[in-house]
C-alpha cells in the first residue's frame, strides 16, 4: 500500500464542555453545553489530510470498548486506512476532558488509557515504510515514545514530520534529538519553540535547523505562522474568522501544511494552506467538525 502520509500518535475520545469561563484554582464556573467527538492530535491531522483527498493511514491503539469503536469507525468513515491500529483486548481507550470558554480558549486533561501500552513490536515496519511522509505527535507515556524513536531509526526513505506538542517539548531537546535530527519538518507552536530552545520563534527556528531539520513551521495562533528552511523565511498572515473553539487548530494547520508539501508547493504557499485549514477548524466546536474538503482550497 503506497500512502501519501502516515500519522502516528494517541487516539482519544474528546469530551468537550463549553463553559462560561475556565476556572482557576479554588474558583467556580458553569457549563453552557457539551460535545463528544473523536480526537487525538495525529488523528485530527489524518482526517484533515483525508478530506483533502490524500491517501492517509494511521498507527495507534484503542481498546475493545465503546470509545475505541467510535474512534476506529470515525477514521474509517473519513477513509483513513486503519491497518496500523492495534485493538487491545483489555483496558480502556484514551479520552480527553476539555473545557472551552466563550472566546474559544481551552484547557485539556488527558486520560491516555491503552495509548500508553503501545509497543514497538506491535508496529508493522513495512506498513510504516510504505508512506511518503510519517507524521508523529505525542503520547503521555514512555513506551509509545520509545516505539516512535525506534521506528524512526529503522526508516530511511520516509520524510519525517513532527508536531511535538507540550508533552514532548517538556522532555527537553536532548530527549527528542534522535527524532528531530531526522525531521524533514517540525511544526511546534510559539511556546513550544521557547520551551525547547530557550529562544524566541525566529532564533529558536535557527536552533532547530542546526539540529538537522529541513523546515520549521511555527504556529503563532491569531498571528498566523512563521515558516523557514534557512534559505527563505516568511511570516504568514492569518485568515480572519470568528473563533468558536481553538481545539485542533494546530492539528489542522499541520494538515494544510503537509498537504502543500505533498503537492510540492513552495514554502510560503504551504504556510498559507496551513493557516487556511486552521481557520476553518476554529469556526466550529470540536477538532474535526470544521475541517474543509479539497474544493475549499481553491480560494488559496
Amino acid at each position: 500500500m503506497n500512502l501519501d502520509i502516515l500519522c502516528f500518535g494517541a487516539l482519544n475520545l474528546d469530551r468537550l464542555y463549553i463553559v462560561d469561563r475556565i476556572a482557576g484554582e479554588g474558583e467556580e464556573s458553569f457549563v453552557l453545553g457539551r460535545k463528544e467527538a473523536p480526537g487525538g492530535s495525529a488523528a485530527n491531522t489524518a482526517v484533515g489530510l483525508a478530506r483533502l483527498q490524500l491517501k492517509t493511514g494511521y498507527i495507534g491503539k484503542v481498546a475493545k470498548d465503546r470509545e475505541g469503536k467510535i474512534l476506529l469507525q470515525a477514521l474509517k468513515d473519513e477513509k483513513v486506512h486503519t491497518t496500523g491500529i492495534i485493538v487491545a483486548r483489555k483496558g480502556r481507550s484514551g479520552t480527553v476532558t476539555g473545557f472551552v470558554d466563550k472566546k474559544g480558549e481551552r484547557s485539556l486533561y488527558v486520560d491516555p488509557g491503552v495509548n500508553d501500552s503501545l509497543a514497538f513490536k506491535e508496529i508493522d515496519i513495512e506498513y510504516a515504510g510504505s508512506a511518503n511522509f510519517l507524521h508523529l505527535t505525542s503520547f503521555v507515556g514512555k513506551k509509545p515514545f520509545e516505539a516512535q524513536k525506534k521506528l524512526v531509526s529503522k526508516l530511511s526513505d520516509v520524510k519525517l514530520s513532527f508536531d511535538p506538542g507540550d508533552l514532548y517539548v517538556r522532555k527537553g531537546l536532548a530527549s527528542l534529538r534522535s527524532i528531530i535530527k531526522k525531521c524533514h519538518i517540525i511544526l511546534p507552536n510559539e511556546s513550544e519553540v521557547k520551551l525547547l530552545t530557550k529562544e524566541g520563534y525566529r532564533r529558536g527556528s535557527k536552533v532547530l535547523l542546526k539540529e538537522g531539520v529541513d523546515i520549521v513551521a511555527v504556529k503563532l495562533g491569531e498571528r498566523g505562522s512563521y515558516v523557514t528552511d534557512g534559505k527563505e523565511s516568511h511570516l504568514v498572515k492569518p485568515f480572519r474568522v470568528k473563533v468558536r473553539d481553538c481545539t485542533g487548530a494546530g492539528d489542522a494547520f499541520c494538515a494544510g501544511f503537509l498537504y502543500g508539501l505533498a503537492k510540492n508547493k513552495d514554502l510560503y504557499v504551504c504556510g498559507r494552506l496551513g493557516n487556511f485549514v486552521a481557520s476553518y477548524c476554529v469556526k466550529e466546536v470540536g477538532a474535526r467538525t470544521g475541517l474543509p474538503k479539497l474544493r475549499k482550497l481553491r480560494r488559496i
